[in-house]
This record gives C-alpha cells, structure tokens and sequence, in this order.
C-alpha cells in the first residue's frame, strides 16, 4: 500500500457534534510524537542526565515548545494547500534544488532508522541475552510487522501505535515512583543556565537534543498524515481542521515532552547524583539501574520501553520514507519495498559501527545519528516556513506576522548552533 492510499481514507461527518469530529482528528500527532521519544533520544537524553544532572532539561522544553510550533506549521500546509512538505517542494523549486533537498531528507530517514536498528537490536539483547549484532540481524524481521499492518487501515495503524506510546509512559512513570527525584532540583532544571555555554560538549548535547526531539523526517510526514481525514474543502472546514488538528499535536508533544523529560530526570536521579557521570550508553544505564535502585523491576521496565520505542519509530519512519520518495520524486513503491531499502541502508553502517567500535558502541552511534539529524534540520524548517507563509499556496491560513518571526528565529537559532557546534569541531581537529 502507498501512503497516497490513506489519503481522505477517514471520513469526518459533516453532521457530528464538534467532540465527535474532535475524535475523529485524534491520532496523527500520536504518530508524529513517536519520533519525539524514539531510541535515539534516549541516547541523548541518558547522557545528558549523567554528565549535567537536569542541566539541560531546559533545552528539552526550548525543543519541545520549538517542535509545537513547527508540527503547527506542518499540519497547516497539509490541512490548508492539500500538499505535503515533500510535495510543495516539487511543486515551488526547480528540480536541482528539489534533489538536493531529497537527499537531505533520505539522509534523515536512513539516521533515524539507524537508531530505531540500534535502539531494536540492544533490547533484544537485554532482554534476551543475545549480542549486539545478532539483535541487529533480528531487526530485519520488523518489515514483516510493518506489512502484517500496512493493509489494516490508518486507524489500526494509529491504534498501535497508541499501545506501543502508553507502554513507554507506563514503564517510565514506574521507573520515576521508583527513583523519587527531587523535585525542587527537577524544576530548577527547566530554567535556562549560562553554565551551558561553559562546556563544549554540553552544547553537542544540545544539539543531539535538538536534533532527536525536532525530527526532519517529522516535519514531511505530519503534513501528508493530517490528509488523512477527509475534513472537507471549504475554508470553514479546514479551519476547523487545524484546530482539532494543533489540539491533537499538544496533547501529544505534550505527552513526547514527559517522556524525553522523564529518561532525563531518571538518569540524573540514579546516575549523576551517585556519581557514575560518565554514562552514555544505554546498555550501561541498563545494567547500573539494578545496583543503584535495588530492584530487578527497574531495568526489566527500562528495555520493554526500549524495545517499544524502536518498534514504534518502526512504522512511523516506513511512511515518513514513502511520503518523502512520493513527495520529491513522485515514486510510489509499496510499504514493503520502502522498508527494506531504507532498513538495509540503515543495517549497514549499524553493522559497520558495532564491528568497529564494539557492543559498547550504541550510546555513541546514537548520539551521533541525533546531531546528524539536527545539522539537517534548517534544511526542512526553511521551506516549511516559505511555503506557510506564502498567501499564493497557504491563501487565508498563511502565516501571520507573530508565528512567521517566531518560526524564523527557531531557523535562525538552531542553525547558528549548527555551525557553533561545526565551528567548535573544526577547532578540536585542527
């Protein structure tokens, strides 16, 4: 199935009262909001914790209400144009420039694939005992669950994937009842500190947050995902639509934001405030929950989530792959093909990374994957905020003044800290 077939494929009746029609846009923000808590921010987000304690909790909301804002854009270019981002591009650059941004965006897909291998491979290993590579191999078998559900319908895909999040927040909020961080020390977390541009490798931290919490791969497929509702085509209708539709995208960064908060503050309650401030691999932050929490609960809890996350970010990213392949080069090829192209590009250099650098190697990996995806970033947030803010393509719902200058300075300031982050590197090296 292409992801052209989900297109108005669930009808919103005209008739029903406005909580009624509410449900019905329930949904797509759930699907967006998996790429908000998928493996790769774990690794960023676990490090974070254990090197700064709940320093950076603060650039975890700054993302979180940055993401709000650019998935409201999202959904508007979808709901208002009847294109999606991949589409628009297409239809407003010249072919160069839309090659060009293609390859971006396929290069965000295979990283994010890369963590959600990575992210797979290590909870079979700790939940099975087997080694990082054979959990790597078992990662191939997900394209059979993604085609299992390709043909059920969005809904049935929407409703999985609701399972799969509520059993990431369930097992976090255990994990938290059983740490009992301090309160008052969480909350202070979330004021920004001038003792963030005092470390380099705090704002490489920053940026791999940046990165996993406001995904590229993201911004294309909310805007194709909200066509799924057949809302109707009057300008009454579509506003409407954008306001169930931003409705449903709080409720779900919001609960995104939990999440990514919650494996922070976890790590900052058991790792940092014991003094083990140098983990940053997940398997390491497995094996040390036991000891320090005293409870076998806590780890078991910590790889179910883990494997739930991966599994999750699974069919997300395959029709994230199909909308972006569709939208720039107006290619549709099956779920199944998709799948396996991008999951075999992705087993490569997974591959590649563990033989390497060893079983010890994810946290890394990760990391790196999250600041990739944040140096693409600028690339997708420009024409998205072009595109809502041209009254030709947009009409009535383009960009007011106040969003546009909200929406130009989180393009400004992610890739300022883009190329401080590309600055500080080059430094290192030289």
């Amino acid at each position: 199935m292409n992801s052209s077939d989900f297109k108005g494929s669930i009808k919103v009746p005209r008739d029903a009262s406005p909580l009624a029609k509410f449900f019905k846009f329930l949904g797509p923000g759930l699907l967006v909001s998996v790429g908000y808590m998928d493996p790769g921010n774990w690794a960023t987000d676990i490090e974070a914790g254990s090197r700064f304690g709940y320093l950076l909790l603060c650039i975890v909301l700054v993302s979180s209400l940055g993401a709000i804002v650019l998935q409201y854009l999202s959904l508007k270019l979808g709901i208002a144009s009847g294109l999606d981002l991949a589409a628009a591009s297409r239809e407003y650059y010249d072919p160069k420039t839309n090659l060009f941004q293609w390859l971006l965006a396929e290069i965000a897909i295979i990283a994010t694939d890369i963590a959600e291998v990575l992210g797979s491979a290590l909870a079979f290993k700790l939940l099975f005992g087997c080694s990082l590579l054979v959990g790597v191999g078992i990662t191939c078998l997900d394209t059979f669950l993604v085609l299992a559900f390709a043909g059920k319908g969005f809904r049935k895909i929407e409703a999985l994937i609701l399972g799969l999040v509520a059993t990431i927040g369930i097992c976090f909020l255990v994990e938290l009842l059983i740490a009992q961080p301090h309160l008052s020390s969480v909350l202070k977390g979330y004021i920004p500190s001038l003792q963030l541009t005092q470390d380099t490798h705090s704002w490489y931290l920053a940026i791999g947050i940046i990165g996993a919490t406001i995904m590229p791969h993201n911004l294309y497929l909310h805007s194709a995902i909200v066509q799924t509702r057949n809302f109707g085509v009057t300008d009454s209708e579509k506003q409407q639509a954008i306001r169930f539709s931003t409705i449903d995208t709080l409720i779900s960064l919001a609960l995104a934001f939990l999440v990514n908060s919650a494996i922070l503050i976890l790590a900052g309650s058991t790792f940092y405030k014991t003094g083990y401030q140098g983990v940053a691999d997940i398997q390491d932050a497995h094996r040390l929950l036991e000891p320090i929490l005293g409870t076998t609960l806590a780890p078991f809890l910590f790889a179910i989530a883990l494997l739930a996350s991966g599994q999750s970010s699974t069919f997300t990213g395959t029709i994230a792959g199909q909308v972006i392949l569709e939208g720039f080069l107006k290619i549709q090829m099956p779920s199944w093909k998709i799948r396996l192209l991008t999951r075999g590009l992705a087993l490569l250099p997974a591959f590649i990374g563990v033989l390497l650098l060893g079983d010890n190697s994810t946290g890394k990996l990760l990391v790196i994957t999250q600041v990739i995806l944040g140096l693409q970033l600028p690339f997708a947030i420009y024409p998205l905020v072009r595109f809502t803010s041209d009254k030709k393509i947009m009409g009535v719902f383009a960009n007011q003044t106040p969003i546009k200058w909200i929406a130009w300075l989180l393009f400004s300031g992610i890739s300022l800290a883009n190329l401080w982050l590309i600055w500080q590197i080059y430094e290192s090296w030289s």
